[in-house]
C-alpha cells in the first residue's frame, strides 16, 4: 500500500516481541505547490481554486501496547516500506489529481483563446468606430470655429462704428467744457474785488463789525458771482463727468475689441490647425480645466450692452451741450445788475461812521478828567494808610510787653481790655482803608480800560473811513464786458 504525504520511518518488529511505541513522528508540512495555469485573470470566466492533492496524511495518536501481540501491532502501524530512496515519498499526487491538473491547463487555453479572439474583434471595430467620431468631432470643431470667426466679425464692426462716433461726441464735449471754463475764470476779477472790498472791511474790529447795507450788498454780490462761477464749475464738472463716462464707455469698446482681436487671432489659429501641422502638441490635463467666464448668449449680451451704453452716453452728452447753451444767456445779465447796487451802498456809511468818530472823542475828553481825579483820591488814600500803621505799632507792643507779667499779676484788667479793643478797632479801620483803596484801584484801571476803548474804538473808525472811502471805492470801478462773460475771448 502507498501512503502519499508525510515521510514514515520504517523499523522491523517481530511477530512475538514487544515494541514499544510511544507517539509518532512529528508530520512535516508539505512541499509548497507551484501553480501551473496563467498568473492572470480572464474577466467573464470562472476560476477554480489552486490544484491539491486529495489524500492527506492522518496521524493517530496511539497508547502504548505491550504483549498484546501481532494484532495490535498491525492495526496501529502501517506496513513497513523500505524505498531504494527516502527523497522519492516527498510530494506525491494521485491519478486524479494529475488527469484534474491537466483538464484545467486545456480549459484555461480555450478560455484565453476565446477571450483573446473576440478581443481582437472587439478591438478592430472600437478603432472603426473611434476614427469615425475623431474624423467627424474634428469637422465639427472647423465649422464651429468657422461659424465663430464670422460672429466675431460681425461685432467688431459694430463696435468700431460705436467707438468713431463717440470720439466725436467727445470733441464736442472738450470744446463746450474749455467756454465753460474760460467764462469761470473770467467771473474771477470781479469776484476777487468784490472779496477785496469784504476782506478790507473784515480788517475792522470790536463794534465796527457791523453787519450794514454795504455789506449785505457785497456778500449779495459774492453770493451771486459765486453762484454763477460755481454754476459753470458744476457744470463743467458735470461735463467732465460726462466726458469720462464716455471715456469709461471708449474704453469698454476698446478693451472689447482688443479682446475680439485676440480672440479672432487665436481662433483662426485653431482653425488652421491640421493633424500634420507642427505646433500641435500634448497638453495633458487641459480638458480638465474649465476657466471658461462667459457662455455664447452672455458674450453677445456683453458686445451688445457695450453698445447701447455708449449710445446712451451720447445723448446724455447731446442734452448736456444745451444746457450749457442756455445758462450763459442768463448769467451775464444777473451779475450787472448786482454790482450796479452794491456801489450806492458805500456813501451812506462813510457818512454814519463819520459822526460816530466825533461822539466818541467827546467822550474821550471826559474820560480823562475822571482818570486825573481818580489818582488824586487813591494818593490820599495810601497817606491815611501809612499814618494807622503807628498807632497799630504801638498798641500791639504794650500787649506784648503785658504778657510778661509773673504768676498773678497776668490780670484781665480794664487796660487789657482797652488795648485789645484799641488793637481790634485800628486793624478793622486798616482793612476798610485798604478795601477802599482797591476799590479805587480798580475804578482807575476801569478808566483806563475806557479810555483805551475809546482811543481804540477812534482808530477804528478812522481805520474804517479809510477802508470804505479810499480801498474799496478806488478798486470797484471796473467789471468785465458781456462776451468775456459767456466764454468768448
Amino acid at each position: 500500500m502507498e501512503f502519499l504525504g508525510t515521510t514514515q520511518i520504517a523499523s522491523y518488529c517481530g511477530p512475538k516481541k514487544a515494541c514499544d511505541i510511544g507517539t509518532l513522528p512529528p508530520a512535516v508540512p508539505p512541499p509548497a505547490i507551484q501553480e501551473c495555469y496563467q498568473p492572470y485573470y480572464l474577466p467573464g470566466y470562472r476560476y477554480l481554486t489552486p490544484w491539491r492533492p486529495s489524500l492527506f496524511y492522518k496521524v493517530s495518536n496511539t497508547q502504548p501496547c505491550v504483549d498484546e501481540g501481532a494484532a495490535c501491532h498491525s492495526a496501529l502501524r502501517p506496513p513497513t516500506v523500505l524505498p531504494a530512496l527516502r527523497s522519492a515519498l516527498f510530494c506525491r499526487y494521485s491519478p486524479h489529481d494529475w488527469e484534474q491538473s491537466n483538464q484545467l491547463q486545456i480549459r484555461g487555453a480555450e478560455a484565453s483563446r476565446l477571450w483573446a479572439s473576440r478581443l481582437t474583434g472587439d478591438s478592430m471595430r472600437l478603432m472603426q468606430d473611434k476614427d469615425q467620431l475623431t474624423h467627424q468631432m474634428q469637422e465639427g470643431t472647423c465649422r464651429n470655429l468657422g461659424q465663430r470667426l464670422s460672429d466675431i466679425g460681425f461685432w467688431k464692426s459694430e463696435l468700431n462704428y460705436e467707438l468713431e462716433k463717440l470720439l466725436n461726441e467727445n470733441r464736442s464735449l472738450e470744446t463746450i467744457r474749455r467756454r465753460l471754463e474760460c467764462a469761470a475764470e473770467e467771473v474771477k476779477c470781479p469776484l476777487q474785488v468784490a472779496l477785496e472790498c469784504l476782506y478790507h472791511r473784515e480788517k475792522r474790529t470790536g463794534i465796527d463789525l457791523v453787519h450794514d447795507n454795504m455789506e449785505k450788498n457785497l456778500i449779495r454780490e459774492v453770493d451771486m458771482l459765486k453762484c454763477c462761477q460755481e454754476q459753470m464749475r458744476k457744470l463743467a464738472q458735470r461735463f467732465e463727468i460726462q466726458m469720462r463716462d464716455n471715456r469709461d464707455a471708449q474704453h469698454a469698446l476698446e478693451r472689447d475689441l482688443e479682446d475680439k482681436n485676440s480672440a479672432q487671432f487665436i481662433d483662426e489659429k485653431c482653425f488652421n490647425l491640421r493633424n500634420t501641422s507642427d505646433c500641435i502638441s500634448f497638453f495633458h490635463g487641459v480638458e480638465k480645466i474649465d476657466g471658461m467666464i462667459s457662455v455664447p448668449e452672455t458674450w453677445a449680451k456683453f458686445s451688445n450692452d457695450n453698445i447701447r451704453h455708449s449710445q446712451n452716453m451720447r445723448a446724455s452728452s447731446t442734452r448736456l451741450r444745451e444746457e450749457a447753451d442756455n445758462l450763459f444767456e442768463t448769467l451775464s445779465d444777473q451779475m450787472w445788475k448786482q454790482f450796479t447796487t452794491t456801489n450806492l451802498a458805500f456813501n451812506t456809511r462813510i457818512s454814519e461812521v463819520t459822526d460816530v468818530k466825533n461822539k466818541l472823542q467827546t467822550q474821550l475828553a471826559k474820560t480823562l478828567q475822571e482818570i486825573v481825579q481818580a489818582e488824586n483820591t487813591i494818593m490820599l488814600l495810601e497817606r491815611s494808610i501809612a499814618a494807622k500803621e503807628c498807632p497799630l505799632k504801638v498798641a500791639q507792643t504794650r500787649l506784648e510787653c503785658r504778657t510778661r507779667r509773673p504768676n498773678v499779676e497776668l490780670c484781665r484788667d480794664i487796660p487789657q481790655f482797652k488795648l485789645m479793643n484799641e488793637v481790634f478797632t485800628i486793624d478793622d479801620t486798616l482793612q476798610t482803608l485798604k478795601l477802599r483803596l482797591r476799590e479805587s484801584r480798580d475804578m482807575l484801571q476801569l478808566l483806563v480800560m475806557t479810555k483805551c476803548r475809546l482811543e481804540h474804538e477812534l482808530s477804528i473808525k478812522a481805520s474804517t473811513l479809510c477802508i470804505d472811502k479810499d480801498k474799496c471805492m478806488g478798486m470797484r470801478k471796473t467789471f468785465p464786458c458781456t462776451p468775456r462773460l459767456v466764454g468768448y475771448t
